[in-house]
């Protein structure tokens, strides 16, 4: 979970921002400070768009409805909530022919394609029934383990192999007839990207996008200085920050492993799903935090190495030049592992 902060001149008020952020209240706060501030939801989550300079040819309430548009647009298309979006009408579809989509789902399940190969299915949208089974995913909670035979049967349903892309006809095809995509692990990133090309086709080049945690930044803040972005510290009972980092022109996704967990007869299961294995992960990565140029690419890399682990998620961020954070849990607290390319984007910036 990241958190943006305005101001960081009394460490008393980055922490009353935080409670703000929390709570839902942050808009009384800085909407004097933005000429353009729009808060509300969807995708089953929040989001806070925030301009810092509004051209003098766009108006507020125009601009807030193109945003909407967009992202129920988008919501119609890749939610699994929607019985009626692109996603789950191919989800419903049980036959192995090929079927056009939106060009929106096109461009996303290829991103997941890619991060699913580079990741050897570490990243993989088809575990979508092998999460419900654990009780994290659309169906409510059941707080138990689920039988191994259950388990044993869901992935035989799954794979990211089993899906097939043809991107000059904008058709895919599943080679499973029970197989299930579900894209909330990058479906947010996308709609960040697709919000912050809008404002950019519209001459805005100082903006901050969120959508349910996931960030794309651009330009200045309201202070003329680079964006302040708040990591949270992976603590499950109580809310605070680690590290604040100042960026922009970048986005920034963090995959966590610390909320959503229940606990039978002393052991934790957490929402993570490996999902070559089906079992909830069990390494000591807390969270980690991923840069890139793409919300969407950042949100998948960032669940991608949350299922890789400390060891295995750094050894392939290193080799493929992936800004990353790692926070792992110890017995002394939590410790700080950064690749070379996260160092450096902040050496760039100094």
């Amino acid at each position: 979970m990241i958190f943006v902060l305005t101001k960081l001149n009394k460490i008393t008020r980055v922490y009353l921002l935080l409670i703000f952020l929390l709570i839902g209240c942050s808009e009384q706060q800085t909407s004097a400070h933005y000429p353009f501030l729009y808060s509300s939801g969807i995708m089953g989550t929040s989001f806070t768009i925030k301009v810092t300079h509004l051209p003098k040819t766009i108006k507020v309430k125009l601009l807030k409805v193109k945003i909407k548009q967009l992202l129920d647009n988008i919501n119609a298309q890749l939610s699994t909530y929607e019985p009626k979006s692109a996603l789950s009408l191919f989800n419903q579809n049980q036959s192995s022919d090929w079927q056009t989509v939106p060009d929106s789902l096109l461009t996303v399940l290829t991103e997941t394609q890619r991060i699913s190969k580079l990741t050897n299915g570490a990243f993989d949208i088809t575990v979508g029934k092998i999460v419900n089974l654990w009780g994290f995913g659309v169906d409510p909670m059941s707080f138990t383990i689920p039988k191994t035979s259950n388990l044993e049967k869901a992935l035989t349903t799954t794979g990211y192999q089993h899906l097939l892309i043809d991107n000059l006809s904008f058709k895919i095809k599943k080679q499973l007839p029970e197989l299930y995509l579900d894209l909330s692990a990058i479906a947010k990133g996308y709609a960040v990207d697709q919000v912050a090309l809008l404002l950019e086709a519209d001459g805005i080049n100082n903006y901050m996008v969120e959508i349910g945690g996931e960030i794309r930044l651009k330009g200045q803040n309201n202070l003329g200085k680079a964006w302040k972005i708040a990591i949270e510290k992976p603590t499950p009972k109580k809310r605070a920050i680690q590290k604040v980092i100042p960026i922009s022109n970048i986005a920034i996704a963090t995959s966590g492993n610390y909320r959503n967990f229940f606990e039978l007869k002393g052991i934790r299961y957490s929402h993570t799903i490996d999902p070559r294995t089906g079992q909830p992960i069990t390494h000591q990565l807390a969270s980690v935090t991923i840069l890139n140029a793409s919300a969407m690419t950042a949100d998948a890399l960032a669940t991608a190495m949350m299922v890789l682990g400390e060891d295995k998620g750094y050894q392939l961020a290193q080799q493929h030049n992936i800004a990353a954070l790692f926070i792992i849990k110890t017995a002394d607290g939590f410790i700080e592992k950064s690749t070379s390319a996260f160092i450096e984007f902040f050496k760039e910036k100094s």
